[in-house]
């Protein structure tokens, strides 16, 4: 097998592993909507990233970080709903960002690996910068499981047993802000909050713990990349958008599974 396949299934297996945690609370907390506004920030911050002289994926967790403490300020104004915020912050930061790329005037930028995604071009470099990010943002869920877990069942009652759910709420932002910037070129900016939503929601009827439905989860993104992967290559596919497609199968496929409760 090529360099390139087994780079291109490294890389996808460490965001699976990585997105199983991660894509859990998200769709128990019911933020697919913000991964999604995260994510097309994403594209702002390469563009800055290159304006700058700095790493792309640097430029990408700055801005997703500022857009986190933007829509917390936002929030607690009250004054608009959140899906409204969110709608709003979410356009504007993907336009601002393809209008930003007209200022690249000496430099080409492969726009359509950056919203859609390469996996097969990964390289030793970007595996690095995949399992080092991965491992930090890995470390931080694990650290917070219980007291993530904790707000999301019940924000109130954690807030009155002395949790800091304001920061609590910032720290889950700001790990998937960093899941993100390690795995945009896996399956693209448009598409990387489907990597984190459809295994999980796969792996729910499944699971009987929240451990469990994470492990679940990236068992689910596991198989969703190899089978990405294999159609790609077989049938000449783009690599990232056929990730995706084989987790949607997965999930149609699990959903036709009968569960005993």
């Amino acid at each position: 097998m090529d360099d390139f396949v087994l780079r291109a299934l490294a890389a996808g297996c460490g965001i699976a592993l990585l997105a199983g945690p991660l894509g859990s609370f998200v769709v128990w907390r019911r933020m697919a909507y913000f991964g999604d506004t995260l994510a097309h920030s994403a594209l702002l911050g390469v563009t800055l990233g290159f304006l700058l002289g700095v790493n792309p994926m640097v430029g990408v967790v700055g801005v997703c970080v500022a857009l986190a403490f933007a829509l917390l300020a936002l929030q607690r104004r009250r004054a608009l709903a959140t899906d409204t915020v969110l709608g709003i912050l979410s356009h504007s930061a993907l336009s601002l960002g393809l209008v930003s790329m007209a200022f690249l005037e000496t430099l080409r930028v492969d726009l359509i690996a950056y919203l859609f995604g390469d996996i097969l071009s990964v390289t030793p470099a970007d595996l690095a910068g995949i399992y080092g990010g991965g491992a930090v943002a890995l470390l931080g869920v694990v650290l917070l499981w219980r007291r993530l877990l904790a707000v999301t069942v019940d924000e109130d009652l954690a807030r009155v047993e002395g949790m800091p759910v304001e920061a609590l709420r910032l720290a889950f932002m700001l790990l998937i802000a960093l899941v993100i910037a390690v795995s945009m070129k896996i399956v693209g900016i448009l598409l990387i909050t489907s990597l984190m939503i459809i295994p999980a929601a796969s792996a729910r009827r499944f699971a009987r713990t929240p451990e469990s439905m994470a492990v679940l989860a990236a068992v689910f993104g596991m198989a969703a990349v190899l089978a990405g992967l294999l159609a790609s290559l077989n049938w000449d596919l783009p690599g990232g958008p056929s990730v995706v497609v084989a987790a949607a199968a997965l999930f149609l496929a699990s959903s036709l599974v009968p569960v005993r409760r």
